[in-house]
Formats: C-alpha cells, sequence, structure tokens
C-alpha cells in the first residue's frame, strides 16, 4: 500500500518538475514582435506608417511656407534634426514592453560601425526608412546596441534582433527612436 503512494507522489512530483521546467523555457523564450506590436492600440494604424514605401513613390507633403531651407555645410548633414512625424508630442509607445525578451525583424540603418562591423544602428521597418525625409514616426524606429558588433551583408539585408526592449527615447542625428534593444544577437534573415 505505501510503495502505491510513493509511486502516486513520484509521478506527481515528476508532472510538476515538468511543468516548472516548461515553464522556465517559456519564460525564456524571446517574445516574437511585429511592427504594429509597437504602436498602442488607441492609435490609429494609417497615422502610424506611411500609405507607401520607400520604392513605392511616397512624396513627402508640401509646404507653401517659403523657400526652402539653405544648403547645409559639408560634414553637417547629422547635426540637424529631422522632421518626423509626431516630432511635436512624446511618441505613442507600449509601455508594457519595457524590459522585456523580445525578437523582432527588420532592416538596419547604420550609425556606429568599423567597416562591415555595425555595433548601434536603427532598426526599421521597411527598405529606405531614415535614408529618405521625413522618417517614420518614433515607435517604429529601434535604437539597437549590440556590444559585440556583427558581420553586415548588405544595406537592404533584413536582420532579426533578439535582446531585452526599453521604452526609452533614443535622438540620433537621424531620426528620434521611441524604443531601444541592448541586443543579444543580430542575425541575418533569409529571404
Amino acid at each position: 500500500m505505501a510503495s502505491k503512494y510513493v509511486l502516486a507522489l513520484s509521478v506527481l512530483l515528476n508532472l510538476v518538475l515538468a511543468v516548472a521546467s516548461s515553464s522556465n523555457v517559456a519564460a525564456d523564450t524571446p517574445r516574437q514582435l511585429k511592427w504594429a506590436d509597437l504602436v498602442p492600440k488607441s492609435v490609429p494604424a494609417a497615422s502610424t506608417m506611411q500609405s507607401k514605401t520607400f520604392f513605392g513613390g511616397s512624396v513627402p507633403p508640401s509646404t507653401d511656407a517659403g523657400p526652402p531651407p539653405p544648403p547645409l555645410p559639408e560634414g553637417k548633414f547629422m547635426a540637424v534634426k529631422r522632421r518626423q512625424p509626431g516630432s511635436d508630442r512624446p511618441p505613442a509607445i507600449v509601455a508594457e514592453l519595457d524590459g522585456q525578451s523580445v525578437s523582432i525583424g527588420g532592416y538596419v540603418v547604420p550609425l556606429d560601425f568599423d567597416a562591415t562591423t555595425v555595433k548601434e544602428f536603427l532598426l526599421v521597418p521597411f527598405v529606405g526608412a531614415c535614408i529618405h525625409v521625413p522618417p517614420p514616426p518614433a515607435n517604429q524606429i529601434i535604437y539597437v546596441k549590440a556590444d559585440k558588433g556583427f558581420e553586415v551583408g548588405g544595406m537592404f539585408d533584413p536582420v532579426t534582433v533578439t535582446g531585452k526592449i526599453n521604452t526609452s527615447e533614443a535622438f540620433t542625428g537621424l531620426a528620434d527612436a521611441g524604443y531601444t534593444i541592448t541586443a543579444d544577437s543580430v542575425e541575418l534573415r533569409k529571404q
């Protein structure tokens, strides 16, 4: 009779350990994000994304506020703040993401690099973002720090970034980013 209890207790203990270890694995697995997950549900999607991609012929809205600004002196391109949608107010971000381990795909706009090794970059949702004016809204740009760096294949190659996301803004010469990721890994994605 006692052996039945020992057997039942052993089975129960193994079951509890199996559930506990599977939940630890789930806790260590990064959350797979899509770009739409970076926009609060209260913000209409149409107001945060451009209707056309870089190669789709998107034209910035014209303003008849006078003549264009004078050209910048050589080497001063990164010193001027770009006008990006929503830059007159704090970015609409999803605060619940702060501190989570995440994985998200996108395209690299290098900021700090040595030859082909990139250590700091902006992760953007489509090819050409931040190269043209205006850049996407801040909640569609992620500032990424990859301490170890990674070898970039080509400017138009998609990557997957995995790491800890923070909802702290980053101000760069190209654009303001609504999120920051400290990257554990940056991997080229197969197309």
